[in-house]
């Protein structure tokens, strides 16, 4: 494993430690309060679909809010500059309206409980067996993401060896989770969100500070100040450089930066990545359902001023930040800033918001691979027609189960000095080939289950052998792992699309009736319900806030794109 450089340790005292301790008191006693809602596996799995939309839509943006956002963007943000905002405005927040707009009708109107489940209606059990292993697969890979940079941040921070910090945070995940299943997950989401800022917020304040505010930032990155190899002309702004056939950080031009992260990679996470859906799910009506990725989608906007400005602030206080044999990678932007700008107390929030965020991430991931595991593949395959005591119990043994293999998978995230890189590498390979069948099923009523069967795996397997062969092997040139993620991405979509395309043509498509409910155009009983008492209220109608997020995030980039 990397390990972080020895002068990164933090001078922690009682009070910061006092702080970190009242915080897993918390997190343990919220997963017990939650224990006394959970009598089935419903009620484990998916909080009995009983949740409030403001609740739902907190634990959503909480759920993505963890190693992917505090370390990944941050090191985006100090290794590609201001590129690094499209993975909001443009790779975020128009598939977070699609979700809740077009998406969530169907998902929720079926009563479905997972996502794979709803590829069990719609192409039947070749599709569902595939996607559920496929998820699995990927979902502790991105649990391990959260546990490795915890544990690497714990070891620099605090001194903690690698092993205590992922046993340490691992136990106390599994804890609130075996308790109370999705509903401890939730709450706990809902207080990591606000910890996490309140952790994120006075370091982005206070480093602003010390570097002389915007203009100072932006001196020392783009103008007279900047320092040798530290930033450029284009760094702090969105679009410059993308001209087909430029050069720039981020290895990518305006087509698959639109393409790649705006429409296929965004699109796949958002749209069918189960640790976030699950949350929409357990919403207690539709119109709550439809609300929680729109109502997370006005903090997702605002979320890049916590997270790429710190990276950019790390960069000009450590200008060696990613340089070679400095010892500092782009992941350390945080605990630089940490390091040098913290006194204890603050400090000691700060640490618990690191912990908040990778066990928020590391739960999500869990918890949605206990219900894929137990009701998609052990209870479709292995072990049908039980009684529902027993799903439950086997949801609980599965979470241990998810928790151990996550530490497993840590390792794995060792070999890349930008988590980001890899988590978008994963996306590319599991969530945009399932999005293709996803979003070719739901508007074809032609498309067959074989085509949904082999859009899949032929998607994967292309977005694999284009980043392992053509890239890795050199055999095309792709200036970054970002850009050929990008890549990666399309190429999978647009395989899985022309083989769906193919073998629908051959084969026979179901009847029309028994489509209901799963493609567009369809209607089931449960996609039509009478809205709750109160849903007439302005702030509570979907399609006015999904334009609104969509005009907000639009404008947003007027102050990197002039």
């Amino acid at each position: 494993m990397h390990q972080l450089a020895e002068e990164l340790r933090l001078s922690i005292n009682w009070l910061d430690y006092s702080i970190l301790a009242i915080y897993f008191v918390v997190v343990l006693g919220i997963g017990y309060a939650a224990r006394r809602s959970v009598r089935t596996s419903l009620d484990f799995f998916l909080s009995g679909r009983s949740l409030p939309a403001w609740v739902t839509g907190l634990a959503f943006v909480a759920a993505n809010l963890g190693a992917t956002e505090i370390l990944g963007m941050a090191a985006n943000g100090a290794q590609y500059g201001a590129y690094t905002v499209h993975w909001y405005w443009i790779g975020a927040i128009p598939a977070m309206v699609f979700l809740g707009l077009v998406m969530m009708p169907f998902y929720y109107g079926s009563k479905v409980r997972s996502v794979p489940e709803f590829l069990l209606h719609r192409f039947g059990p070749s599709s569902h067996l595939l996607s559920s292993l496929i998820f699995a697969v990927s979902s502790v890979l991105i649990a391990g993401v959260n546990l490795y940079a915890m544990a690497i941040v714990l070891e620099a921070l605090l001194g903690w060896p690698q092993w205590v910090a992922i046993v340490v945070a691992g136990f106390f995940v599994l804890g609130y989770i075996t308790l109370g299943g999705l509903s401890s997950a939730i709450y706990n989401e809902v207080l990591q969100f606000f910890v996490i800022l309140a952790a994120l917020i006075p370091l982005t304040v206070v480093g602003l500070k010390r570097v002389g505010g915007w203009d100072g930032l932006t001196d020392s990155l783009t103008g007279e100040g900047r320092k040798e190899g530290t930033g450029g002309e284009d760094f702090l702004s969105a679009w410059d450089g993308t001209g087909i056939g430029e050069a720039n950080a981020l290895g990518a031009n305006w087509l698959t930066i639109v393409l790649g992260l705006g429409f296929v990679l965004s699109f796949g996470y958002w749209t069918t990545n189960f640790a976030e859906v699950q949350r929409a799910l357990s919403a207690k009506n539709l119109s709550a359902a439809k609300r929680t990725p729109l109502i997370a989608a006005f903090p997702k906007i605002l979320i890049p001023m916590v997270v790429i400005v710190p990276g950019l602030i790390a960069l000009v206080m450590e200008p060696t930040l990613g340089k070679e044999g400095s010892g500092l990678e782009y992941n350390d932007a945080i605990p630089v800033l940490m390091r040098d700008l913290l006194p204890n107390g603050v400090l000691g929030i700060a640490v618990t918001g690191l912990l908040a965020a990778f066990m928020a991430g590391m739960a999500a991931n869990v918890s949605s691979f206990n219900t894929v595991f137990t009701n998609d593949i052990w209870g479709a395959y292995v072990k049908k027609d039980r009684p529902d005591a027993y799903y439950l119990a086997t949801g609980r043994w599965i979470t241990a189960i998810g928790v151990v293999l996550g530490m497993g998978t840590a390792f794995i995230a060792a070999s890349f000095s930008n988590i980001m890189n890899y988590l978008q590498t994963l996306f590319s390979f599991f969530n945009v080939p399932l999005f293709c069948v996803f979003i070719i099923g739901m508007f074809w009523k032609r498309s067959t289950g074989p085509a949904g069967f082999w859009g899949l795996l032929s998607g994967t397997v292309a977005a694999m052998l284009n980043y392992f062969w053509l890239y890795k092997q050199h055999v095309i040139d792709i200036p970054s792992d970002q850009g050929a993620n990008f890549v990666s991405a399309i190429v999978a979509f647009v395989v899985g699309a022309v083989v769906m395309v193919a073998v629908t043509l051959v084969t026979r498509p179901k009847p029309v009736e028994q489509l209901a409910g799963l493609v567009y155009g369809t209607r089931s009983p449960g996609m039509s319900e009478p809205p709750a008492e109160g849903d007439d209220a302005w702030y509570r109608k979907p399609a006015l806030l999904g334009w609104g997020a969509v005009i907000l995030a639009a404008l947003c980039y007027l102050p990197f794109s002039l």
